[in-house]
């Protein structure tokens, strides 16, 4: 039997690896590799993708649709489940109206073309407002912050990590992540090569995790205090005549002086009991990152999943500011992605523009917090959630008090799931759609190419053609976007009338480089001779339109997707980040805005809370979450090489706090919260801060009616199980995942 070599990016995180796949004459993926001509990722890999070949094949992965009838799920035709999916949608909408429609969102979408380019039309078709996400358990904060100062929320800034010659990392573990909001691969590499060009790493975290380990210092800290040590960090830095905004940064900074104040309580001496962290070393801390030549404050999942989170997402790029690291080299930077123009009409950031219905918590970037969508779904009124579209999510094991979405999936009327599993949140589906296996899937990573740490582009081909009626994930979500529209047409014609619309915009504004010209002369360039799909054309057009394009013939050494695919089939390498922010600043003042109103006034619950202490009842512990090297989440638990050795569902406590108890590695131990219970095994361990236990997120596949035979096997339990859906932050509305108060009773003691 034959083999051949094929290239494409991992869609497995945001390192964006790019790989090298052996394929046999059926089309099996038979080995990985790195790819050694990456200029990106340079051949390096890591066990997650090494392991694409065992994911791409497994048996348990749906091959075709399944439709649920009386006696649970069979399978059935691609236009059978259309029409199954077409009518209880239309039948939802009919009946109650558009917003007893919801929608969820999930992790795995934003590794690929499709969901980036078609959620929205389904959430648009459909008209409603109950819109959710991964988003509000994972980065939103993020985007608010940089909504607020910037103006826009996904000018988001990297940390410059090639250049950088001081990096201080809180809430991040990117050595077992592969990093977040900053996709750098070989992380691990590049940290190393901070420290041997002499410059230094700070890790924060309650954990010492193996990132901590790698750094020059580790700095424990109690979970869901880091806007402490930040604001107490502020303070250092004008209480020492430390702050600087001057340079490049000069005029463009508003409210400067507002921030000086706000912070003037937060002395590293106030915040020392609530952080643990002793006063001379936050001192020491801000001097020495004011000193640095460059340097980079980045901050991630461990700071946005907790009561402050947009408040430490804030303070993360204040620091930043402050120290004249912004927007330069070897500090924090704004990538410019090949596909997004830099002439797009840009408009001030808000959010609230509607609320929940329940709690009337407000919408933030287009979306509701996922914390709300049980008690959307349970409560009865006008505007109940009756029907769900779930798309590469699995919100029962990772949103907050998982058991009540459960519960609340279970008593919908109608629900379509874009999975290739039957999985936990899946199983509740009346209609499964497979998306094809990642070997039959196109690449391009419309959402991570804009966090990148270098400039870069890239575009993977199927490495294998799909089978004869075998829809593409383009395909299967343009469709959903069709019905959910109350029609049933040529899911084509949403591509073509989005490339439509684009063009005639694109020629209407000012600095567009087709500004001026015929719409139908540029897409009739588009055609390339009929040899391309209209999601790939809708890819050439953004690429034209976008920084480094060829302007649609203006440019004819610019990029096109056609170059793309046959002159770097490894990717381009477009150069070091580059300062960039008159490009992204679009506030109403057009300035950074340093003390955005709303961030000062959450700072007052900041403030409130200062003289409490801990505020932790005796006996209370704090649960924060982990990563594994060899996991993202839920969807790779049914990889065998993926859930042996480290990858175990532990709980991890101090060593003290396990004598305490009396229990010892392998013992069960039940974690309690006001959400509920659960029993866990234990790993005692120095690595952990006393008072703090840490259970891995994703776990808990014990459920029935699913199919994944692997991962029921190596179950766990889920730690969203006693995390509690009332507890967020209330400026991004993202569920507190990390910090929550729990108690541990030993199993079986009297």
């Amino acid at each position: 039997m034959g083999s051949r070599t094929a290239y494409r990016t991992c869609p497995l995180c945001e390192a964006l690896c790019g790989l090298e796949l052996t394929l046999d004459d059926a089309g099996a993926v038979t080995g990985v590799r790195g790819d050694r001509n990456d200029p990106l990722s340079k051949g390096f890999i890591c066990p997650k993708g090494a392991t694409l070949g065992r994911l791409d094949g497994d048996p348990d992965r749906l091959d075709a649709p399944l439709v649920r009838g009386d006696g649970g799920h069979g399978t059935a035709g691609w236009d059978e489940a259309f029409a199954a999916a077409g009518a209880g949608l239309r039948g939802v909408v009919e009946r109650y109206g558009a917003d007893a429609v919801g929608v969820y969102l999930g992790n795995p979408g934003a590794h690929s073309i499709a969901g980036p380019l078609y959620s929205g039309a389904i959430v648009k078709a459909l008209g409603t407002r109950n819109v959710y996400s991964a988003s509000t358990a994972d980065q939103m904060p993020k985007h608010v912050s940089s909504g607020y100062m910037f103006g826009d929320p996904l000018a988001v800034p990297v940390p410059d990590l090639d250049r950088t010659g001081h990096l201080l990392m809180l809430g991040a573990n990117p050595l077992e992540s592969n990093g977040s909001l900053c996709s750098a691969p070989d992380f691990p590499g590049r940290l190393k090569a901070i420290r041997a060009r002499g410059g230094k790493v700070v890790v924060v975290d309650p954990r010492r995790t193996r990132t901590a380990g790698l750094a020059d210092e580790h700095v424990f800290i109690r979970p869901g205090t880091d806007a402490y040590l930040l604001a107490a960090l502020v303070h250092t830095l004008f209480a020492e005549e430390l702050a600087t905004a001057g340079g490049h940064l000069a005029g463009r900074v508003h409210g400067l002086d507002d921030l000086r104040a706000l912070v003037v309580e937060f002395t590293p001496e106030r915040v020392e009991p609530v952080t643990g962290i002793p006063a001379h070393r936050v001192r020491r801390m801000a001097r020495e990152l004011a000193a640095a030549e460059t340097a980079a404050v980045y901050g991630r999942l461990g700071t946005c999943t907790q009561a402050y989170g947009t408040l430490n997402s804030w303070l993360v790029d204040v620091l930043n500011v402050l120290t004249g690291n912004l927007d330069r080299p070897g500090g924090a930077m704004f990538p410019r992605a090949a596909h997004v123009p830099v002439y797009r009409r840009k408009r001030p950031f808000t959010t609230g523009r509607w609320r929940s219905r329940v709690r009337g918590l407000p919408e933030v970037n287009g979306e509701l917090p996922v914390a709300t969508l049980a008690e959307e779904i349970l409560t009865p009124g006008e505007g109940q959630i009756k029907a769900l579209i779930t798309i590469a999510g699995n919100p029962v094991l990772s949103t907050p008090n998982g058991p009540r979405l459960d519960e609340a999936l279970d008593g919908l009327e109608f629900m379509v799931s874009v999975d290739p599993y039957l999985n936990e949140t899946t199983r509740h589906a009346d209609v499964v759609l497979p998306p094809p296996r990642p070997a039959q899937t196109p690449h391009y990573d419309v959402a991570l190419l804009a966090f990148t740490v270098r400039d870069y582009v890239r575009y993977s081909s199927p490495a294998v053609p799909l089978p004869e009626g075998r829809p593409a994930e383009s395909e299967i979500l343009a469709r959903l976007a069709v019905l959910a529209s109350g029609l049933d047409g040529d899911p084509a014609g949403l591509d073509e009338m989005i490339i439509t619309s684009t063009l005639r915009k694109a020629v209407t504004m000012p600095g567009s480089p087709v500004e001026g010209r015929e719409p139908d002369e540029l897409r009739k360039m588009l055609e390339n001779g009929g040899r391309t799909g209209t999601t790939e054309q809708r890819l050439d057009m953004m690429l034209r339109l976008g920084p480094y394009g060829d302007g649609f013939g203006t440019d004819p050494s610019g990029l096109t997707l056609a170059r793309l695919r046959a002159e770097h089939p490894h990717g381009l390498d477009l150069g070091a980040l580059k300062p960039r922010l008159d490009e992204v600043l679009c506030t109403a003042s057009g300035h950074i805005e340093l003390c955005p109103p709303a961030f000062a006034a959450d700072a007052d619950r900041l403030r409130a809370a200062l003289d409490r202490g801990d505020g932790r009842a005796p006996g209370e512990m704090l649960l924060i979450g982990r990563r594994h090297l060899r996991s993202n989440n839920s969807w790779l638990h049914n990889v065998p090489e993926l859930v042996r050795g480290s990858n175990t569902c532990t709980l991890q406590l101090n060593p003290a706090d396990a004598a305490r108890l009396g229990v010892g590695a392998g013992d069960p131990v039940r974690v309690v919260s006001r959400t509920g219970a659960i029993e866990a095994v234990a790993e005692p361990t120095d690595t952990i801060m006393a008072g703090v236990v840490s259970l891995p997120h994703g776990w808990g596949h014990d459920r029935p009616g699913t199919r994944t035979a692997v991962a029921a096997r190596h179950a766990g339990v889920s730690a969203n199980a006693v995390t509690d859906e009332q507890e967020i932050d209330p400026l991004s509305g993202t569920a507190v995942l990390n910090g929550v108060p729990v108690t541990l009773e030993a199993v079986g003691r009297p």
